[in-house]
């Protein structure tokens, strides 16, 4: 009887388990929906700032502005990782912290050896995974992804720019998750600064390049700029930067709310196989105990027939 005890208290146990993933589902689910109306909203602003920054840098000099070339004396990369505040969703974090790793070894490598690799990271697990490698972190964005809002990704943006400016790191790369639908998310390394001549352009990008009517890149597109393309450019190239962030914290915060759904949904259906196990390894276990007792008691009722 005590392994009955033991198989029933494993099935409540397992039971609770899936009452909670169910309701993580149901939740991840609420949010993936706000989050995918945000970056439905952003995309086609996002894109459409890049298309024309990318036309005002072939149209001009390339040393017409500062965040066009890198500095000459500078020796520094910046990488900004961004992954999630807490796990419980499936590969999402550690495909993208793998992403970023796989990026250090093939083209920072040496930078990383001379001390000269820094790290932004914002998420809690990328912080919390890189920090307990020794790696050169700056900035603090943990637990920013419950209140997300744009001066988030302006803050960024102004702390890589301010390193750029001062010549720390003359390369900046952004690696995020980018949303493509429930189940698949696509791990991006995109260029930051300085900003690239052609327009960069993620997977989902070219799929809804029609969507959002972009030209492909080297297609000249006749604009007229007032009051003139520089004093234009000024004024993009702020925007441009504040965007791609913000798109990509959108982009991320969308594909980790996918992937935490798809996560807890096959937990939940694990919890209910493995709950039909236990209930047929409790009944079988139940049966046996009956059958012992049925087998000791007609034991018992032929030992008293022979003793009479």
């Amino acid at each position: 009887m005590a392994n009955l005890r033991e198989i029933r208290n494993r099935i409540e146990s397992v039971e609770n388990t899936k009452q909670v993933t169910r309701a993580m589902k149901m939740v991840a689910a609420a949010k993936l929906r706000r989050a995918q109306d945000r970056i439905f909203q952003t995309r086609p602003y996002a894109y459409k700032v890049g298309e024309l920054i990318s036309h005002l840098k072939r149209e001009l000099d390339p040393t017409v502005h500062p965040f066009f070339t890198a500095p000459e004396e500078s020796e520094g990369v910046l990488v900004i990782v961004v992954t999630a505040d807490r796990g419980l969703c499936g590969g999402f974090n550690s495909s993208i912290i793998n992403k970023a790793e796989a990026l250090i070894e093939r083209e920072y490598a040496e930078e990383k050896q001379n001390d000269d690799l820094f790290l932004l990271c914002v998420g809690e697990e990328g912080h919390r995974h890189f920090k307990k490698r020794d790696y050169r972190l700056v900035g603090d964005y943990q637990g920013i992804f419950d209140g997300l809002n744009f001066n988030i990704a302006k803050q960024i943006v102004q702390d890589a720019v301010e390193g750029f400016e001062r010549s720390i790191w003359g390369d900046v790369k952004l690696v995020y998750n980018e949303f493509k639908n429930t189940i698949v998310q696509n791990q991006i390394v995109e260029p930051l600064l300085p900003i690239p001549e052609e327009r960069f352009e993620t997977p989902v990008m070219q799929e809804e390049a029609d969507l959002f009517d972009l030209p492909d890149n080297g297609q000249a597109v006749d604009y007229i700029f007032e009051p003139n393309a520089r004093g234009l450019l000024d004024e993009l190239v702020p925007r441009f930067l504040y965007y791609q962030m913000w798109r990509a914290l959108l982009e991320s915060n969308a594909a980790e709310q996918g992937a935490r759904m798809v996560a807890m949904d096959n937990a939940t259906e694990n919890a209910k196989e493995l709950i039909d196990d236990l209930t047929l390894e409790f009944n079988r276990a139940r049966q046996s105990a009956i059958t012992m007792e049925i087998l000791d008691i007609t034991t018992g009722a032929e030992a008293l027939e022979d003793s009479e």
